[in-house]
């Protein structure tokens, strides 16, 4: 058994939580409480009732997530709401969790992961929030095709391309999850090429207008990264088990 204040410490220094301002209504760190011990990790990209009680089944006492329960407080605790925290109450669960800190972290994070994944060099960092940089900025030798397979390989089932931009692009952004508030601050950083999440369907017409480079591969798909990152290194600094619950989400 390990404490729970140690570990919730660890990440919270690992994620430079007090340095980075998250959305209003966010909350990052731990959400739910529980015994003070911990004996099993678990990450989840989503804290939501199916992966609690897959993390009850598998024994895990720490889940961290990504997308935490607190957005916009209040929340009632009322329906799904009850359930969740009432299963982490009566399964000793706790949950942690950690939004932009782990998007923009620059060794763990789901922007920098991606990068390595696609072998792309970080050369920078663009969109400012709240005085940090949440996006990436990377340097490539691919062309179009190079850089679709990659990306096709790597997420074969939420992949598409809006290719109106370079053919060679010297400079791609990346910006994991939603990648709404990116498209038309891109060429401002140099580049016009973005790698993301999810995007909104007019921005189909301004790849075009704009003549950019739009890939979109799944919010879900290029948001697993940062929390697996995260809670193998709690399991090797703690020497705890671990074990990454998968929903499958297809967005």
């Amino acid at each position: 058994m390990v404490d729970l204040n140690d570990v919730i410490n660890f990440c919270d220094h690992r994620l430079c939580l007090d340095e980075i301002t998250d959305f209003d209504g966010a909350h990052n760190g731990l959400q739910i409480d529980n015994n003070g011990e911990v004996s099993k990790i678990g990450a989840s990209v989503d804290a939501g009732l199916v992966p609690f009680r897959i993390a009850k089944e598998k024994k895990i006492d720490l889940l961290i997530c990504h997308h935490g329960l607190y957005w916009t407080p209040p929340i009632p605790i009322t329906g799904s709401n009850y359930e969740k925290i009432k299963l982490c109450i009566d399964g000793n669960l706790a949950v942690y969790g950690s939004h932009l800190p782990l998007d923009c972290h620059p060794e763990i994070g789901n922007n920098s992961i991606l990068a390595n994944k696609l072998g792309l060099e970080q050369c920078g960092t663009f969109l400012p929030f709240q005085g940090v940089d949440i996006g990436l900025l990377t340097t490539s030798s691919y062309d179009r095709q190079e850089l679709r397979e990659r990306l096709n390989d790597l997420f074969p089932d939420g992949f598409r391309a809006m290719e109106y931009g370079m053919g060679k692009p010297e400079k791609i952004a990346i910006l994991t999850g939603s990648g709404q508030s990116a498209v038309d601050k891109i060429l401002q950083s140099g580049a016009d090429t973005l790698i993301t999440g999810e995007l909104k369907q007019h921005h189909f017409n301004l790849a075009q207008e704009l003549e950019l480079n739009l890939y979109t591969c799944g919010h879900y798909a290029t948001e697993r990264f940062g929390v697996d990152a995260l809670a193998k290194e709690v399991s090797g600094q703690f020497d705890l088990p671990y074990e990454f619950i998968e929903t499958n989400c297809p967005l």
